[in-house]
C-alpha cells in the first residue's frame, strides 16, 4: 500500500495529506496479519490447507482466462504462506528440545531496546513485517523467546517495514520523498511510544484479554492485541499533526529544479500502477506542450500571453526585434526532443507492464507527444522565412505571412480555451471551426498567388516560398489539433485517427530518441 501510495502521489493523484491518512490506515489495517496468524495460523494444520491451495493454484495458472489465472496466484500464495508458517512451527517445535533460544532473553529495558533492534534488522533484511511477525509469533508459540521480548520485536519490526517505502521513493519526486519520511516519522513516533509506555500497554493487553475471553499463556494472541493497541494509539497521537507534518516535510524536502530537458513527472514508482504511469505521462506530455507553445509563439513573433488572451489578434503586437536573436535549432535540440525521448522511453516501459486500455491510452500520450514533436519541428522551417517577411515592404507578402501567423494563433487560442474546459464537456467542435477556416482559406490560395504573378505583384520565387510555407502552416495547426484531442478531449478521438498518426510517428521515432542529447550536450 504504502508503494502504490507513493505512485499515486507521484503521478498527482492525491496530495500529501491525503497521502499520509492512508499510510496511517495501512498501519493500522496490517495489524489484522498478525491476528489471522496467532488466532488461526498457529491452532491448526495448515499444510492440510497449503497444499490443496498449491495444486488447485497450479492448474488455475495456466488457464489462458485472465479470471482464473488471478485466482490461481491467489492461491498459490496463501499456500505457499500457510506452508511457510507450517513449517517454521515445525522448526522451531524440532529443536526445543536441543536448543533453548530463550537462554538469550534480556529482561527490562535493555532487552526492550535490543530485541528492538533486532526486529528492526530483521524487518529491513526481509522487506515484510509480515514475515518478521511470522518468525515471532511461531519461535513464540514454541516457546523459544519470552512474552516481553516478542512485544520487542514486534515494535522493531513496525519501524523496520518503512525500508520498503523508502525503497519506493528512490526514484520518486519530491512528492514522493516526503511520504517516505512521513512513513518514517509515523512509525518512529509509534515505536518510542510503545517503549515509553511499556508497562501500561501490557497492563492494558492483560485487561483487554480478560475482556475479550482470551486465556492468560494465550501469547499469541496477546501479541497480535498488543500489535494493534500501539499502532492504534500512534494514528490517534499523529492525526492531529497532519497538518504541521505537510508543512515541515514541504520546508525540508524541496522540489528538485530541474532543466527543462529533464523529465518532472516521470518516476520509475509510478511505473507500480497503470492509473499513476498514464496520469504522469500526461502532465509530462502537458508540460512538453508547454515548452513548445513557448516556441511556437516565439516563432510567430507574438507573445504567449497575448495569443492565450481575449484581446483580438489583429491588435496583438509583433516583437520581432527580440525573437530575431532567438536560436531556435538549440532549443529544440536541448528541450523538445530530448523531453520527448523521455516520455517516449517510460512508455515503452510501461507498455511492457500494461495491457488492454491503460497500453491504449499511453499509446494516445505517445501520440500527442509526437504531433507536439510535428508542430515545433514545422515552426523551425517556417519562422526562417515568416519573422522576415511580417514586416515586408511587399504588402501582398505581408498580408499572406500575417494571415499564416493569424492561423496558428488562433488554434492555439482555441486549445487554450479547451484545455480549460471540464473534461466531461470538452469538445472540439471550435477546433474543426478553425481548422476549416484554414483550409477555407488555402482553397482560395492558389488561385490568388496565381493572380499576382501574372500582374508581377509578387515574383515567382516569392510565390514558391509563400507555397511551402503555407504547407508548413497546415502541418502546425493540423499536429496542434492533432496533439489537443489527445490530450483534452480524449473520447473525441477516432480510432483511424489513431493509426493514422503512430504510422507516421514509426519514421521518426527512432531517430528522435537516438539523437536525444545526452547529459553534458547542449548549447
Amino acid at each position: 500500500v504504502s508503494v502504490l501510495t507513493i505512485s499515486f502521489l507521484t503521478a498527482g493523484l492525491i496530495g500529501l495529506q491525503s497521502g499520509i491518512g492512508i499510510i496511517f490506515g495501512a498501519n493500522l489495517g496490517t495489524t489484522t496479519g498478525a491476528w489471522i496468524i496467532a488466532g488461526f495460523g498457529l491452532k491448526v494444520e495448515l499444510s492440510a490447507f497449503a497444499l490443496p491451495m498449491l495444486v488447485l493454484g497450479t492448474v488455475f495458472t495456466f488457464q489462458k482466462n485472465s479470471t482464473w489465472k488471478g485466482a490461481g496466484l491467489v492461491l498459490v500464495g496463501v499456500g505457499f504462506l500457510f506452508l511457510g508458517i507450517d513449517y517454521m512451527k515445525s522448526g522451531f517445535e524440532a529443536f526445543q528440545d536441543t536448543i533453548d533460544l530463550s537462554e538469550y532473553a534480556i529482561p527490562g529495558l535493555k532487552g526492550l531496546m535490543v530485541y528492538a533492534l533486532v526486529g528492526i534488522v530483521a524487518t529491513v533484511i526481509m522487506q515484510s513485517s509480515h514475515a518478521t511477525l511470522v518468525l515471532i509469533l511461531t519461535a513464540l508459540a514454541a516457546n523459544q523467546i519470552l512474552y516481553e521480548n516478542a512485544l520487542a520485536l514486534a515494535i522493531g519490526s513496525n519501524v523496520g517495514t518503512t525500508i520498503t517505502a523508502m525503497i519506493g521513493s528512490l526514484n520518486a519526486n519530491a512528492a514522493g520523498r516526503r511520504l517516505a519520511i512521513a512513513h518514517l516519522i509515523f512509525n518512529l513516533v509509534t515505536g518510542l511510544l510503545a517503549i515509553f509506555l511499556i508497562s501500561q500497554f501490557v497492563y492494558s493487553v492483560d485487561w483487554l484479554s480478560q475482556e475479550l475471553g482470551i486465556r492468560d499463556n494465550d501469547y499469541t494472541l496477546k501479541l497480535a492485541l498488543f500489535h494493534t493497541l500501539f499502532n492504534l494509539l500512534g494514528v490517534i497521537v499523529m492525526l492531529p499533526m497532519i497538518s504541521p507534518l505537510v508543512t515541515f516535510l514541504e520546508r525540508v524536502v524541496k522540489e528538485k529544479k530541474a532543466l527543462v530537458k529533464e523529465p518532472k513527472y516521470l518516476s520509475d514508482a509510478a511505473l507500480d500502477s497503470a492509473s499513476a504511469a498514464i496520469e504522469v505521462v500526461r502532465k509530462e506530455t502537458i508540460r512538453l506542450y508547454q515548452v513548445a507553445l513557448k516556441i511556437l509563439a516565439n516563432g510567430i513573433a507574438w507573445r504567449l500571453h497575448d495569443i492565450q488572451s481575449d484581446k483580438p489578434l489583429t491588435q496583438v503586437e509583433s516583437y520581432t526585434d527580440q525573437i530575431m536573436v532567438q536560436n531556435l535549432d538549440v532549443v529544440y535540440e536541448n528541450q523538445i526532443k530530448a523531453l520527448y525521448a523521455a516520455i517516449v522511453d517510460f512508455i515503452s516501459r510501461a507498455r511492457d507492464k500494461f495491457s488492454g486500455d491503460d497500453a491504449d491510452a499511453l499509446r494516445e500520450m505517445r501520440g500527442a507527444g509526437y504531433h507536439i514533436i510535428e508542430a515545433v519541428k514545422g515552426m523551425k522551417h517556417l519562422q526562417k522565412n515568416l519573422l522576415v517577411n511580417i514586416d515586408s515592404d511587399n504588402i501582398y507578402i505581408r498580408d499572406f505571412y500575417n494571415q499564416y501567423r493569424l492561423s496558428i494563433a488562433e488554434v492555439i487560442r482555441t486549445i487554450h480555451e479547451l484545455s480549460r474546459t471540464e473534461e466531461t464537456k470538452a469538445t472540439t467542435l471550435s477546433l474543426d471551426h478553425s481548422l476549416m477556416a484554414i483550409e477555407k482559406y488555402r482553397a482560395g490560395f492558389e488561385n490568388n498567388l496565381e493572380h499576382l504573378i501574372r500582374d508581377r505583384k509578387i515574383t515567382p520565387a516569392a510565390a514558391t516560398s509563400l507555397m511551402t510555407d503555407m504547407g508548413y502552416t497546415i502541418r502546425i495547426c493540423n499536429s496542434l489539433s492533432s496533439m489537443a484531442r489527445y490530450l483534452y478531449a480524449p473520447e473525441e478521438t477516432s480510432e483511424r485517427e489513431v493509426e493514422r498518426s503512430l504510422e507516421l510517428e514509426q519514421d521518426e521515432l527512432q531517430e528522435i530518441i537516438t539523437e536525444a542529447p545526452t547529459e553534458g550536450e547542449g548549447a
